[in-house]
């Protein structure tokens, strides 16, 4: 199989876990950097942004670029992440050329920092679309989406793993009570300052935790994976908490922070439940601040539970089929059943 992936390389972007996942089945994969399409000055892309509906500079461009590269590799597949800046016109090409077309929705495209109506002229035509979420699959459907199917996130099991040592001088800078990673949504805000308020040692990690004078002073900035890994194993409890704005049931940290062996205190969703079970199997629940603070306490104060639950969370996530990889064979499995129907 040929197969292109349009989506973003660095960091923990789902395209390039996508791109390491398809090499690993053998599936000869090429990866196109979206990041082009928002290439311009920088006066053109705040008018296309705030005044035309998030439209990137280079979305005619770089879309027909990408059909020149389906047509060059002689592409069978094409996969797409999030709110890709390829437009109808380059899918239906595609479509013309015997290409089928996936998307794994990453975002909610109706979350106002997200919608874009150009994206919604597209996302009709690609074969199937994967959504984590599944407060947006009716929506997906009355939006013209023929087939969609849930499919949560997972890791990259090159990046999130137990650490075996951690030296005396990273033990202190990255010892805490409670860590979170993620950017600083203003409902989140409200549970970080509890957490503060409450006496609690509290790692913030992500952007905009130092524009709030409550988070101010435990911003450590935005972290790179090894960053990310150290700050998850050097806290007592790994606090996460989903998107509201995206109308998330889990996250990228849902799988990451038990794949490095962190004790994990989570928002109570359908899909936690799903993936970790009942209350106190491999993680705990949580629903509004009063228990979380109530939890928290609690769990600071419990040493061998905290142990007990990281090493069954781990156990879950990192032995039980949850990396990209499997999240690619499932995709790959889930299409080739929809065109077998058709």
């Amino acid at each position: 199989m040929r197969l292109l992936i349009a989506g973003l390389l660095d960091g923990t972007h789902i395209g390039g876990a996508f791109f390491k996942a398809a090499k690993c089945l053998d599936l000869n994969p090429q990866l196109f950097d979206i990041k082009l399409a928002y290439a311009g000055p920088k006066w053109i892309q705040r008018i296309n942004w705030h005044l035309r509906g998030k439209y990137p500079s280079q979305l005619r461009s770089l879309s027909q670029r990408v059909v020149w590269e389906c047509r060059n590799l002689k592409s069978e597949l094409f996969i797409s992440t999030g709110i890709a800046p390829i437009n109808q016109q380059a899918l239906l090409q595609m479509g013309t050329m015997g290409i089928k077309k996936i998307n794994f929705l990453t975002d909610d495209p109706w979350n106002p920092a997200h919608y874009a109506p150009w994206f919604f002229k597209a996302l009709p035509h690609y074969d199937m679309v994967f959504s984590p979420r599944r407060a947006n699959i009716d929506q997906l459907v009355q939006a013209g989406c023929s087939n969609v199917e849930y499919l949560p996130f997972g890791f990259d099991h090159e990046f999130f793993y137990p650490e075996v040592s951690i030296n005396p001088e990273e033990q202190l800078q990255y010892a805490c009570d409670v860590t979170f990673a993620g950017g600083a949504d203003r409902d989140r805000v409200d549970y970080i300052s509890a957490l503060i308020k409450s006496g609690i040692n509290v790692n913030l990690y992500g952007g905009y935790w130092e524009r709030y004078p409550e988070t101010k002073a435990h911003s450590r900035g935005i972290a790179d994976i090894a960053t990310l890994r150290l700050a998850i194993t050097g806290a007592k409890i790994a606090l996460c908490l989903v998107r509201k704005a995206n109308r998330d049931g889990n996250c990228m940290r849902t799988f990451e922070v038990p794949a490095v062996g962190a004790c994990m205190l989570t928002e109570d969703t359908q899909e936690h439940r799903e993936i970790f079970g009942e209350e106190g199997k491999a993680v705990v629940y949580f629903k509004t601040i009063s228990e979380m603070l109530d939890k928290v306490q609690w769990l600071l104060n419990h040493e061998a539970e905290r142990q007990r639950l990281a090493q069954n969370a781990h156990l879950l996530i990192f032995h039980g089929n949850h990396t990209y990889k499997d999240r690619l064979e499932m995709m790959l499995s889930m299409t080739q059943k929809m065109l077998f129907k058709l």
